[in-house]
């Protein structure tokens, strides 16, 4: 098993990746923490293959714990999960030996791609001996760079599904597949075909609005 210690500031999404993370064969959560000092803390006790890190920690950038992490000899790896795009904190991040880089918001789907990636460079680097050749080598370090982005359901694109998750994140109330179909311009089936994709990666929720008459409407909210 690939232990991980999820390290995020907010307590639903921390909550979140928790869950995300157990529900991937072969890894298992060993601790939730909400700042660097506590990730180093939890660290010192109970050493973890693996960070899931946000970036933006209330008393720490993430990049500065990674250089806290290696100057203390820690040999953990980090996928960092964080909504920072600029490129030299990508820069940064990559010199210091991150090894995945995940983009929030991200469905689980995307980050179950991620994890199956990073678990087999862990089964291929973490093994005793010496790589046989150069091909060896180059086979471990492009199962973390291939591109992973998984595949939509037949008849699904990645532009609807930006459009639909930009609609629902728009408000904290909620949308019904009506009002996500007016907004994106597309149809009511659409959207509901969309917001359903979103449920089952849980990355919205929906529930039933009760008080017109008639079959009550589904209502859907983001998750995070």
């Amino acid at each position: 098993m690939i232990s991980v210690l999820v390290v995020e500031d907010d307590p639903v999404a921390a909550e979140a990746h928790r869950m995300y993370v157990e529900r991937v064969p072969g890894f298992t959560v060993v601790g939730v923490v909400h700042s660097g000092a506590e990730a180093l803390r939890t660290l010192e006790r109970r050493p973890a293959d693996l960070l899931l890190l946000d970036f933006f920690l209330p008393d720490c950038h993430g990049l500065q714990l990674c250089r806290r992490l290696r100057a203390a000899g820690s040999r953990a790896d980090v996928i960092a999960v964080t909504s920072a795009r600029d490129l030299t904190t990508v820069r940064s991040a990559v010199s210091i030996g991150v090894v995945q880089y995940l983009l929030k918001p991200f469905t689980f789907a995307t980050l179950r791609a991620k994890l199956e990636r990073y678990a087999q460079f862990h089964a291929t680097v973490a093994r005793p001996g010496e790589a046989a050749d150069q091909n060896e080598v180059d086979r471990a370090l492009a199962t973390l760079r291939t591109a992973d982005r998984p595949a939509l359901p037949k008849g699904m694109s990645a532009s609807t599904l930006e459009t639909v998750t930009a609609t629902l994140r728009s408000t904290d109330e909620g949308l019904t597949a009506g009002a996500v179909a007016a907004a994106a311009g597309i149809s009511r089936v659409t959207a509901r075909r969309y917001l359903e994709y979103l449920v089952d990666g849980g990355q919205a929720a929906r529930t039933p609005q009760y008080g017109q008459v008639g079959r009550p409407e589904l209502l859907y909210r983001w998750s995070h």
